[in-house]
């Protein structure tokens, strides 16, 4: 990104920070996924869609929050800690 203030911005809270529009819809839906993934349904792909996301781009979305999801299962699963510069 080359702004550390938009990337600080973002990791105290990313709903605070100056993104764009198409930027918080892909956050969002990726904590819904995160979160609640039985929750997702087609009205959230077409939210992503209505900001500008084809459904490459949606897919792409999805495998990434979804191997981020598998490798921190897989991490907790098997007691691996985390550095000690990373914040809880």
């Amino acid at each position: 990104m080359k702004d550390d203030e938009l990337l600080a911005a973002i990791e105290a809270d990313w709903r605070a920070a100056e993104l764009s529009p198409k930027r918080v819809a892909m956050l969002r839906f990726a904590v819904k996924l995160t979160k609640t993934p039985g929750a997702v349904d087609d009205a959230d792909t077409d939210a992503l869609r209505s900001a500008g996301f084809s459904d490459r781009d949606i897919l792409d979305i999805v495998e990434v929050v979804g191997y981020y999801a598998y490798a921190n299962r897989i991490a907790d699963g098997l007691g691996v800690r985390t550095e000690s510069w990373i914040p809880d």
